[in-house]
């Protein structure tokens, strides 16, 4: 019996669309390989639907998102003369994606920075240092913090220019974030790094108390703390130490573009949103408009995305793996993308659409 899955689709800007392509072939081919069907109801979003709806998240498009069972959307975002075209609070990044997160409370961000034996050339670290590859799943707090605190700006009585900037969390926000990490630990190594700023931050003294407290629930797991400038530091010195790494909004932004950098681009970074009831999955990087038409652009974290859907939003573990295992098989053929490319010269340098045939004929076997 055949299990059908609906799948809104945001090609979002720039190469977003023709990333969308390539990860359309992947469910493809992962529906012949499986009872399952995919509706894939694709929908604007982001600088592109603003220029052709007058918003970034038009109504239609949130029609069909709140239809679909999981949202699997492309990079968004505009190069800096057409960001000037649109008003502030309708670019895409605040007309689109934090009201894309508010809207279904995907307050769970996972990020894998994961660098298997085949990609290990790819890392601007020294061999030694991530000999063996690297495997961590960066847990991220999405929906509260400094991005979502009240804002204000204004001029004193004096001319002067100020803005204000609250970071705000409460217990149930923080709880629940914990209860996630401590689950994804559970599964793993049973080793959680805590992310935190508790010797500056009153909110990190607060998020290290409701860390405690959860932590009661699971005695299996090992919590390890470290301040965030010191996780930074490590990830470039010792990457290999970290497992499961927890952090509030604003850390896990800017460490999860540090693990970005760790891997050699933030083209081999998926990610996972995840709310309560519904999620949507994205590359992390952005929307590369100087090489949008190109077909040049990396697919691997779209595609990565697509597993990682699989797995936390259909339970298809077994089609997820084959997925990471037929893009390992790729990289591993020595086959990669121009971003990618090495400097002696000695991988084959595919286009877009070329690698996602590639990864489509090894999900076939």
């Amino acid at each position: 019996m055949s299990t059908t899955h609906s799948i809104a689709l945001l090609p979002g800007d720039g190469i977003g669309p023709e990333l969308a392509v390539e990860a359309r072939k992947v469910l493809d081919a992962v529906a012949a390989r499986n009872s399952v069907t995919f509706n894939i109801l694709e929908a604007d979003f982001g600088g592109a639907a603003y220029f052709k709806h007058g918003q970034s998240f038009p109504e239609a498009t949130k029609a069909i998102c709140d239809r679909a069972d999981a949202i699997l959307k492309g990079p968004i975002g505009l190069s800096f003369e057409e960001s000037k075209k649109i008003p502030v609070d309708e670019q895409p990044e605040r007309g689109a994606l934090l009201p894309l997160r508010r809207r279904y409370n995907t307050f769970a961000n996972f990020r894998p920075v994961f660098l298997p034996p085949e990609l290990a050339h790819f890392s601007p670290l020294k061999p030694h240092v991530v000999a063996g590859g690297i495997d961590i799943m960066m847990i991220r707090e999405l929906v509260g913090g400094l991005y979502f605190g009240k804002k204000e700006v204004g001029t004193r009585e004096d001319g002067t220019r100020y803005v204000v900037e609250h970071l705000e969390y409460d217990e149930h926000q923080i709880s629940a974030i914990m209860k996630i990490a401590f689950d994804e630990a559970m599964g793993r190594k049973k080793v959680l790094h805590n992310v935190h700023k508790s010797n500056v931050l009153k909110s990190s003294v607060l998020w290290n108390e409701i860390l405690d407290e959860v932590h009661r629930d699971y005695p299996d797991v090992e919590v390890k703390h470290i301040i965030v400038d010191a996780a930074a530091t490590a990830l470039v010195i010792n990457p290999r130490q970290f497992d499961v790494m927890v952090m509030e909004n604003m850390f896990g932004d800017i460490l999860s573009d540090l693990g970005g950098g760790i891997l050699g681009s933030l083209g081999l970074m998926p990610s996972a949103c995840v709310g309560p009831e519904k999620a949507y999955y994205e590359p992390s990087h952005g929307s590369a408009p100087d090489i949008a038409g190109k077909g040049i652009a990396n697919p691997y974290s779209m595609i990565g995305s697509v597993a990682l859907m699989l797995d936390k939003s259909f339970g298809m573990k077994e089609a997820a793996d084959q997925i990471w295992l037929a893009i390992r098989s790729v990289f591993g053929a020595g086959i990669t993308t121009a971003d990618l490319r090495d400097p002696e010269g000695k991988l084959t340098i595919l286009k877009t659409s070329e690698f996602g045939d590639k990864v489509v004929k090894a999900i076939q076997g």
